[in-house]
């Protein structure tokens, strides 16, 4: 996996879009996309500034292994990258199972008006 791939799946385990990287960055989108298709040389001091946006350090975007990170991820280490996901992830659990509470509650209410309709 060469840079730019290493970046795009660090940044997409951040769930960072490419515009607020380039916003962040102070480029173009496009600008930026060329990075991580590794369409054009990166200098060192660009990869410092995308290293600090995606709050990793040089050694975590070079030695970046998707296997790792996601075996990590189960295994509850609590690197830069777990700890964003593990924050990440208990945010949508929240927001599911509120919308499973949400839909219960529906359900229920439903239910009660179908009794009542064959009821009559």
């Amino acid at each position: 996996m060469n840079v730019g791939e290493k970046i795009k799946k660090i940044r997409e385990f951040r769930n960072f879009t490419q515009d607020y990287m380039a916003k962040q960055l102070e480029m173009t989108q496009a600008g930026y996309s060329r990075i991580e298709a590794n369409l054009v040389d990166i200098p060192f001091s660009r990869i410092e500034q995308i290293a600090k946006v995606l709050n990793v350090s040089l050694v975590e975007i070079v030695g970046f292994d998707g296997k790792n990170i996601f075996n990590s991820n189960f295994t509850n280490t609590t690197n830069g990258f777990v700890l964003g996901a593990n924050e990440h992830l208990q945010d949508i659990k929240n927001q599911y199972e509120s919308r499973i509470a949400s839909l219960e509650t529906e359900i229920t209410r439903l239910h009660n008006l179908l009794e009542k309709a064959l009821n009559k």
